[in-house]
């Protein structure tokens, strides 16, 4: 029996989420299979992979095909390296610790490969938004001064404004100086008698 490790499609329209299953090379895409092995799911940047390492690599190490995708993941989480790293050691090219340590460099360097690129996406993501909400306020303040422009009186209209304004004030303290002068006046007889 032929045993090819594979993804399994789940997930809705446009959206797939895919098992990672060891599973017979004849049975069909999401049909039976031997052995769960973990999920990916391609929609998040970067991808999320969980992967069962351990059952993975004694997978390989027995001869399971992996289809390119699923190379791809078993490469991209270590397995095939940790796999050159053993049949290195059992052909005696390299002692187990040399191999363990090696990985352990490889992992990390990897690790700290990914935390860049999630680090790098969320500051850009964070520079795009600061962008958009900066041409957000650029387009608000246009909108607010067209408003205040189309609201506000013409300039001929304001200088007719103060000039009547002008005019009425003269004209009430036109008035009220006589009235004042006969007030005196009033209140004069008023201690006369």
């Amino acid at each position: 029996m032929a045993t090819k490790i594979r993804l399994q499609r789940h997930g809705r329209k446009g959206r797939p989420i895919f098992t990672i299953v060891a599973a017979d090379s004849r049975a069909k895409r999401d049909g039976k299979y031997i052995e769960n092995l973990g999920q990916y799911n391609p929609n998040t940047n970067p991808a999320t992979i969980d992967l069962d390492f351990d059952r993975a690599l004694d997978w390989v190490m027995k001869g399971a095909e992996p289809t390119n995708t699923a190379l791809a993941i078993l490469k991209y989480k270590g397995v095939m390296m940790k796999k050159h790293l053993l049949l290195g050691v059992q052909k005696g090219a390299l002692t187990a610790e040399q191999a363990e340590e090696r990985f352990e460099s490889w992992a990390a360097d990897k690790a700290g490969r990914i935390d860049a690129k999630i680090e790098t996406l969320n500051s850009n993501a964070k520079a795009a938004k600061e962008e958009r909400l900066k041409a957000e306020a650029a387009v608000k303040e246009a909108r607010a001064a067209a408003i205040a422009a189309k609201n506000a009186p013409a300039p001929e209209v304001v200088e007719e404004a103060e000039e009547v304004a002008a005019e009425a004030t003269e004209e009430v303290v036109a008035e009220e100086a006589p009235a004042a002068e006969a007030t005196e006046a009033t209140s004069e007889e008023a201690a006369a008698e």
